[in-house]
């Protein structure tokens, strides 16, 4: 199994936008019916820092590289430039 805690640093005031985004566009529901995806799910922190995490959880790393194809994710990467200042990708193999 891959875990992914994926951490947007959004641009100030841009969190809540960013998820609404996502979420308007069935970026996180497409995510989570791919072949091999155990987990997809976003977190707010309790602080209101405009950060937002994603734990992501896929069977291996195939299925994680096919996930990498998507049409939906490239849309994400649209998303992104306009509310997002830098991302941080934790990776787990377990």
């Amino acid at each position: 199994m891959i875990i992914l805690n994926v951490t947007y640093k959004c641009k100030p005031g841009r969190r809540d936008a960013f998820l609404e985004a996502i979420r308007a566009e069935g970026i996180d529901a497409a995510c989570r019916a791919e072949a091999g995806n155990i987990k997809y799910d976003y977190y707010r922190p309790i602080d209101g820092s405009n950060e937002l995490l994603l734990v992501e959880k896929w069977q291996d790393a195939e299925v994680l590289a096919a996930h990498g194809k998507q049409p939906h994710l490239a849309r994400l990467g649209e998303i992104k430039a306009e509310f997002v200042d830098d991302t941080v990708i934790e990776k787990y193999v377990v």
